[in-house]
């Protein structure tokens, strides 16, 4: 069965203001990474600063919201996802989404059973993030740590495609 493949928006993210943000319960707290993608249309839906919702906006609502756990947040204008070490074995991460507009559930299930993990930006913030939990003794010196990863481009955002179409 061949794949079934779709086209697909071009990505180049850009990783921007950094910022720990310690939820009300006094335990909780998040590393959030905005992320913007440049050169799409319709900016605002993906880029911060042509976006209605500041990062100090989004930063009062998550605190809100009172998420549990310690990890870190890929937050982009149109979508935030929430990963934390998970609280039953902290060597696994968990990850959650939800629209960064509106705070509804995004369900991250995606076709043929498999589930969505990540963009190139989160997977670099990731690796990141889980070799300074790794490498971490205690909490406190993994909050310190912030990628310093800052651009992501996928070259091509075809070749899937382009590699099926040439396969008999």
């Amino acid at each position: 069965m061949p794949l079934n493949i779709t086209p697909c928006n071009p990505y180049d993210a850009r990783i921007g203001e950094r910022e720990l943000v310690r939820m009300p319960d006094g335990v909780s707290a998040f590393k959030v990474y905005f992320v913007s993608i440049v050169g799409r249309p319709h900016p605002e839906r993906y880029e911060w600063d042509a976006c209605p919702l500041t990062p100090g906006d989004f930063v009062d609502e998550f605190r809100q919201a009172n998420w549990e756990g310690v990890g870190f947040v890929t937050a982009f204008p149109h979508i935030t996802k929430v990963f934390r070490f998970a609280p039953n074995s902290e060597i696994l991460l968990h990850v959650a989404a939800y629209s960064t507009q509106t705070g509804d559930r995004i369900d991250l299930n995606r076709q043929e059973g498999y589930v969505e993990f990540a963009c190139y930006a989160e997977a670099l913030l990731a690796a990141d993030e889980y070799r300074y939990w790794a490498e971490a003794d205690e909490v406190a010196p993994y909050l310190k740590q912030f990628s310093c990863a800052d651009q992501s481009t996928v070259r091509s955002h075809t070749k899937l495609a382009t590699y099926a179409a040439d396969r008999p």
